[in-house]
Parts: C-alpha cells; sequence; structure tokens
C-alpha cells in the first residue's frame, strides 16, 4: 500500500531527524498510532491517525507504534505495525506490512506489531530519556511502564534503564507549529474546497431549508473533492447560531433568519477553518448589516496585527476594542470604552478568542506565550482569525431588533516574511461581497 500523504517521503525523514536531534542521542522516543474507536457494538468511527505520528511517517494504519532511536546503528526509525494477512485483508482493505513499511514509507526498520512486547525493552536499555505523550492512551502507558519495569529489573545484571520521561510535546508541537511549503500547499487546496461548499450554501439557503439540508451540501462538496470534514459542521440558522458549537443542525431556516456555517474540510489530514454568517432572503436587515460590519472591522483590525515580530494577542486585543467601541456606537453597551475593556464587559455578547492554531489539528499544537508573555508572531505559522457577535435571543436588555443575531467570520492566515496571507481570501467576506454572490446564479 503505497502512501498517499501530499508530502514527500523526504520530508517525512527530515522532520523524524530534526525530532530527534532535538531530543539527544541518548533519548528514544515512541508514538504509539491513534486506536480504533467503537461507534456501536462491532462499527467502528472512520479511522484518523494520531497527528503526530502522521507528521512524522505518513502512515496511515492502526495499531502501530513509531519508535525513534538516535544512533541506532541498524537503523533510527522503526516502526511495529500489522503484517499483512489475506484474509483480513479482504475485509478490511490492504494493509502495508513491515516490508511495506520500509518500501513505501522509508522507515529504516520494521517489525511486525505482535514483536513489540519482546523487542521495545531492549531498545529501551540504555537509554538514558523517554519521550512520550504520558495520559492520552491510559492501555498503552501501562504497556510502557511494565517494558521499562522489566529494563529495570535487570539492573544487578549490568542493564541501564531510562531515568527521565519528558512529554514529547515540548519538541514535537514547536516544530509542527511552522509549517512548510508542502504542507502551505494541502493547507490552501483544504481551503480551497472549504470555499467552495460555502459558496453553494450560500447559492442554495432558502426560506424553509433545514440545517441538515445545507450540510448535506457543503459535505457533499468535501467528498466530492477526496476531503472529509475537519470538525461537526456548524449549521445554525436565527437564534441557533448564537450557540457557539451549535451541531445538532436540525432547525429550519425562516425567511430574515441569519444563517452561521462554521465548516472546514480536512484534506490529507491537513484541516482548514471557515466560517461566514449569510441571510436567508439573501439581503441583510439593516440591524444585521450594522453587526456583520462591526465583525467585519474587528477581522480587519485582528488581521492588520499578523506579521511577524507582531505577539499573538495582539489580534485578538484589537479585534476586541474594534467590537468594543462599535457595541458602544450601537448602545448593546454603555459607559466608556476603557471601562468595558478593563471590565470584559464586551463578553456579553463576544465569548471566545480570536483565533488558534490550525495544521493536522484544527486547534493545532503550539504554545500561544512562552514564559508568561505571549510569543511573537514568526513566518510559517498558520493560525485562524475570527471574531464573532451573538445576542441572546431572550436578552430583553437590548432592543428587539438586535435579538436573536448571531455573526462570526472565520478566515485562515499563514503568516509571511513580510505580512501575512489569507488562504481563505476568495471567499466572499464583507455584507456586499455576499449579497452580490448570493444574487449570482445557483447551484445544479
Amino acid at each position: 500500500m503505497k502512501p498517499v500523504t501530499g508530502i514527500d517521503g523526504k520530508e517525512f525523514a527530515r522532520r523524524r531527524r530534526q525530532l530527534m536531534r532535538s531530543a539527544g542521542d541518548d533519548a528514544i522516543l515512541v508514538l504509539p498510532a491513534a486506536p480504533e474507536r467503537i461507534r456501536s457494538r462491532d462499527t467502528h468511527y472512520p479511522y484518523r491517525q494520531d497527528s503526530d505520528l502522521w507528521y512524522l511517517a505518513g502512515f496511515p494504519e492502526p495499531e502501530a507504534v513509531l519508535v525513534l532511536v538516535p544512533g541506532r546503528a541498524h537503523g533510527e526509525a522503526i516502526l511495529f505495525c500489522r503484517e499483512r494477512d489475506p484474509e483480513r485483508e479482504g475485509w478490511d482493505g490492504p494493509r502495508a506490512g513491515p516490508e511495506g513499511a520500509v518500501e513505501h514509507f522509508g522507515m529504516d526498520d520494521a517489525y511486525p506489531i505482535e514483536d513489540l512486547d519482546e523487542i521495545l525493552p531492549g531498545l529501551l536499555e540504555g537509554r538514558s530519556r523517554v519521550y512520550y505523550h504520558f495520559g492520552r492512551d491510559t492501555e498503552f502507558d501501562l504497556k510502557l511502564i511494565g517494558w521499562l519495569n522489566r529494563v529495570r529489573a535487570q539492573v544487578r545484571s549490568g542493564a541501564q534503564p531510562p531515568h527521565e520521561f519528558l512529554e514529547l510535546g515540548h519538541l514535537l508541537d514547536e516544530l509542527r507549529l511552522f509549517k512548510s511549503p508542502a504542507e502551505l500547499k494541502l493547507l490552501q487546496r483544504a481551503a480551497a474546497i472549504s470555499i467552495q461548499a460555502h459558496e453553494v450554501a450560500m447559492r442554495c439557503v432558502r426560506a424553509g431549508v433545514h440545517e441538515y439540508e445545507l450540510q448535506a451540501e457543503i459535505e457533499r462538496v468535501f467528498r466530492r473533492n477526496d476531503a472529509v470534514p475537519a470538525y461537526g459542521s456548524i449549521v445554525g440558522a436565527g437564534a441557533n447560531a448564537c450557540v457557539l458549537h451549535y451541531v445538532a443542525n436540525r432547525g429550519q431556516a425562516r425567511d430574515g433568519d441569519l444563517v452561521l456555517v462554521d465548516a472546514g474540510a480536512e484534506y490529507r489530514n491537513y484541516a482548514s477553518d471557515v466560517t461566514r454568517t449569510f441571510p436567508v432572503s439573501g439581503r441583510f436587515s439593516p440591524a444585521q448589516r450594522a453587526l456583520h460590519d462591526l465583525v467585519g472591522a474587528a477581522h480587519a483590525a485582528a488581521l492588520a496585527q499578523a506579521r511577524p515580530g507582531v505577539p499573538y494577542e495582539a489580534g485578538h486585543a484589537a479585534a476586541v476594542r474594534t467590537l468594543t467601541e462599535g457595541l458602544l456606537r450601537l448602545g448593546l453597551l454603555k459607559g466608556s470604552l476603557a471601562k468595558n475593556i478593563e471590565t470584559a464587559a464586551y463578553r456579553r455578547f463576544y465569548r471566545h478568542k480570536t483565533g488558534h492554531w490550525l495544521g493536522l489539528d484544527v486547534h493545532d499544537v503550539g504554545d500561544y506565550r512562552i514564559e508568561g508573555e505571549s510569543r511573537l508572531l514568526e513566518p510559517g505559522m498558520v493560525f485562524t482569525i475570527e471574531p464573532g457577535l451573538y445576542i441572546a435571543p431572550d436578552d430583553t436588555s437590548v432592543a428587539a431588533k438586535w435579538r436573536g443575531i448571531g455573526i462570526r467570520t472565520e478566515d485562515d492566515v499563514v503568516v509571511t516574511k513580510d505580512g501575512a496571507r489569507v488562504l481563505t481570501a476568495k471567499l466572499a467576506r464583507s455584507a456586499d461581497e455576499i449579497e452580490a454572490l448570493m444574487a449570482g446564479p445557483g447551484i445544479d
């Protein structure tokens, strides 16, 4: 089974070497595959590989363990995986097997997964440090502790067990935070597919359509382009748009409603994350437009901070200031700008942050703060910008025209050497652009 990753095998090898250099020659790194998850009785959820193992090997199968042993004479990258089995492959599809792991996935060495219990203790022996994600998989944690104890039991015979256990994420997360040109191509492809899907949703919405019907149109575009949803698609019509993680998608759009769609494609395991809010009728009401324009202004303010050397949190601060100024101007907040920001009064209408890292995970790995300070943006970082406003339908303290309006606008952004590039820039964003798109030809 040859890999379908979108990443050259040489890049996977380069990532492994870089990680091992950071870990040091006396370390060992252990990365188990994601376990299969049962959906009901003997049916499983679609399998999705652990992002860290994928990042280092591009290996798609369950029941596998990647072990990196810096400086090992017989090969540093070892994969334990399922053997070829014609009977099982007739049920579940082809397997790479240990031979394929070496031939097609660039491993230095590979063994059947059944041999892990016999071989891994010998690989641990003589290593000072173990890098591993403790706490993710309790069953594997216990196995690893058992293998370590077997080495410890041989101390009187001269065995040297590891004495330091370190969180793998401290090294690997920082590598994953900075995207290579090949990764950016995959992220751009995921974004392009998402743009198509959002355009379809805008063009096929009508009064009476159910949220799940729009979800079906969106995800049809994903699958048609060999992608899958990167997360549960959010399609919230009317007041449902005020529920940040709304996933029921059973409501019905009415004339005069807005529809908030937060849906992104995952392509070759790389995610996009895109949100647009649009009117069922094709035209924003004055109140809807006022809030949509305000969210757009906050988006622009945050995007202006997306450049090298600027603290990551500067984007959120700029969005908060812009939203608070606008809420005061529209009469939704009272008092001074400084006091409303100081007391976080804006959180009544804006409860979340303005973005997050994006990559192999929708909320991707990487520290936002270093030694208590917001980290500075650098080229190759990818993140979302997603300000919003949510006015509860039962908030009688505001005028009726505002109630039940939920708006979010979200784009995917990569930091470049001289600024930033919006991966989702081709998707209509402003109220005028959205209305123009919706007034265009429909879909077949």
